[in-house]
């Protein structure tokens, strides 16, 4: 990542957590725009909610690939336990 070319991030998840990873991610010239899959009302604030859910890893690899997502963030434990970082290679 660079400062002249951010990368856009998809944050999976709906909690808390996201919430915060993506308000810190705020913060850095190295990120673009930010995708909440699904998200929350507070993730709304920050980026874009998407209306997939956070086991729906078919669906998320699509739209990483769709919209050229530079970098994936993973907040439940549940698509970890089900392979998603294997899909995203």
């Amino acid at each position: 990542m660079s400062k002249e070319n951010p990368q856009d991030v998809l944050i999976v998840g709906s909690g808390g957590r996201e919430h915060a990873l993506g308000l810190k991610l705020s913060g850095s010239a190295l990120v673009g725009k930010k995708y909440f899959a699904p998200g929350n009302a507070g993730t709304e604030i920050l980026g874009r909610n998407v209306a997939i859910g956070a086991e729906e890893i078919d669906r998320l690899v699509e739209f990483a690939a769709d919209n050229n997502i530079g970098l994936t963030i993973v907040g439940p434990e549940a698509p970890l336990a089900k392979g998603i970082r294997n899909q995203f290679d």
